[in-house]
């Protein structure tokens, strides 16, 4: 049987899933205050990139092992567009702390 929540999405090869799943959602939380203030807005994004590309083996998992979160099984016309846009996610944290500029450049 497999664990409740978010926990069920986490791949078997990630220790303590628990832990990590609580720790991932204070590192999201810290990230988006962190964005909101000038002097930690560059390491926020860059720790908020790293985060969503951290998080997405669990997205794979999810998708590919169909795996049901509160008994619902969600299809393809969930899991395709949520993988596909990880890397606008990743683009976007990065472009929000002005770590980067493409392809809008700041004047």
């Amino acid at each position: 049987m497999r664990p409740a929540g978010f926990v069920a999405i986490t791949p078997h090869w990630v220790p303590e899933p628990q832990t990590v799943v609580m720790l991932t959602g204070i590192a999201e939380l810290a990230g988006a205050a962190g964005l909101m203030l000038p002097a930690t807005r560059r390491a926020a994004a860059i720790a908020l990139a790293l985060y969503a590309l951290c998080v997405w083996p669990a997205n794979f998992n999810h998708a590919l092992h169909d795996i049901a979160l509160g008994g619902v099984h969600l299809s393809w016309w969930y899991h395709g567009p949520r993988l596909a846009l990880q890397p606008v996610i990743i683009w976007w944290a990065l472009w929000a702390g002005a770590v980067i500029d493409w392809p809008f450049r700041r004047r």
